[in-house]
């Protein structure tokens, strides 16, 4: 049976379920969150929870697929794509940093590694929503922008993974080894401007 199957992605508790999971499995991690603990914090019984979810990876996995479409979804309100093809990037290499170095997004990568000789699907829908994801709407915007002629670009994927590997540098790294945990917004905005300048550097019409 399916993921899209099993789950049912209606009715007023739905979205309890995931904001209850959603704090526990940031606090205890995927092997120490406890469904008890779960259904406790989102106000709903064992029955209900078990209703929507009958298994712990299905509602981790809804828990990472839904934050990183709304991440995405942030990114693409934000921007205007009749706009110079710096600003665009600019825009989205700053919120990329950002939510590559959220709390978020390094508890799921914690999570996704240590458990992924046990759950492998856990890391593979996680790559599949968040950058497989991602760079597919890097690429789509990528083709727009060389049809404009703003950027020279022969293999777009490529490209878009280049620039989503860029927004990495440096505080990403020290984000995964626990050397620093909270990060500046000139610190985002510094890696973001660097991002940039490179990818225009090299791709730049």
């Amino acid at each position: 049976m399916t993921q899209a199957a099993i789950i049912v992605r209606t009715g007023r508790k739905f979205e309890q379920v995931l904001r209850g999971a959603r704090e526990v499995f940031m606090a205890d991690g995927f092997e120490g969150a406890n469904v008890d603990d779960i259904a406790r914090v989102a106000g709903v019984s064992k029955a209900t929870l078990y209703s929507y979810f009958p298994d712990k990876r299905l509602l981790f996995i809804e828990v990472a697929q839904t934050e990183c479409q709304l991440m995405a979804e942030r990114i693409l309100s934000m921007i205007d794509e009749t706009r110079p093809a710096r600003e665009v990037l600019t825009i989205t290499a700053t919120q990329l940093v950002a939510f590559l170095t959220s709390d978020f997004a390094q508890q799921v990568f914690r999570i996704c590694l240590a458990e992924r000789d046990r759950f492998p699907e856990l890391a593979r829908a996680f790559y599949a929503a968040g950058p497989e994801n991602g760079q597919q709407r890097i690429c789509e915007y990528l083709e727009k922008a060389v049809a404009k002629g703003e950027l020279l670009i022969e293999d777009i994927p490529m490209a878009a993974e280049q620039f989503s590997e860029l927004c990495k540098t440096r505080l990403w790294t020290r984000a995964v080894f626990g050397i620093q945990n909270r990060f500046t917004q000139a610190e985002i905005d510094e890696v973001a401007l660097h991002t940039v300048d490179m990818f225009m550097a090299r791709y730049g019409a």
